[in-house]
């Protein structure tokens, strides 16, 4: 099991790719189209992450973005859920 310094860390670099990409998490998951089982599924793909510092460096010089890096185990998710 992660830690919490881990899933926090994980959690504020999930929510940040999904403002990057134009998803709220939170309105999706108020709205039904993400269920929260599903977000802690999110969550934990993060934790798994192949690039979490890469990440960190192109979240810091990325604003707003169409397409998620390569290595974001959620980017069809939060690509799906920017669109909805």
């Amino acid at each position: 099991m992660q830690g919490d310094k881990t899933r926090a860390r994980h959690a504020a670099f999930m929510h940040q790719m999904a403002a990057t990409l134009g998803a709220d998490l939170d309105h999706a998951e108020m709205q039904g189209d993400l269920p929260p089982e599903m977000r802690e599924e999110m969550l934990l793909a993060c934790t798994g992450c192949s690039d979490p510092t890469g990440c960190a460096h192109w979240l810091s010089r990325t604003a707003k973005a169409a397409e998620a890096p390569g290595y974001c185990r959620n980017g069809d998710i939060l690509h799906r859920l920017a669109a909805e």
